[in-house]
């Protein structure tokens, strides 16, 4: 069983920076896919980023540019820093894993859950 618990996020205007964190167990075979996904009220979640077991990132096309995902395979963390945000931004923000299979941007497809955290961004 993998345990996620996530810390970090906050609230902060635009144009400012966040990192969130998300700190994992029984990662030490290093071939689980992380991601970041994000729900805003009354919407679904939704895929911000990911990171391949071997090391290859992938975005949400607004993440791009402003965040960059990395993983710490020996003090089992994934993390998320996040910069230019905007209010759209605003969001509740998970962190994921995913056992099986390659980069999904489909939350379904993710097999553990941390928190989550709560992100919101001023104007």
């Amino acid at each position: 069983q993998v345990h996620l618990v996530q810390s970090g996020g906050g609230s902060v205007e635009a144009g400012g920076s966040l990192r969130l964190s998300c700190d994992g167990s029984h990662w030490t075979d290093g071939t689980y896919v992380m991601g970041w996904f994000r729900q805003a009220p009354g919407k679904e979640r939704e895929f911000v980023a990911a990171l391949s077991s071997g090391g290859f990132a992938f975005y949400e096309d607004s993440a791009k540019v402003r965040f960059s995902i990395d993983r710490d395979v020996v003090k089992n963390t994934v993390s998320l820093d996040m910069s230019s945000l905007k209010p759209e931004d605003t969001a509740v923000y998970y962190c994921a894993a995913r056992r099986f299979g390659g980069v999904s941007r489909r939350a379904t497809d993710y097999d553990y859950w941390g928190q989550g955290t709560q992100v919101t961004v001023s104007s």
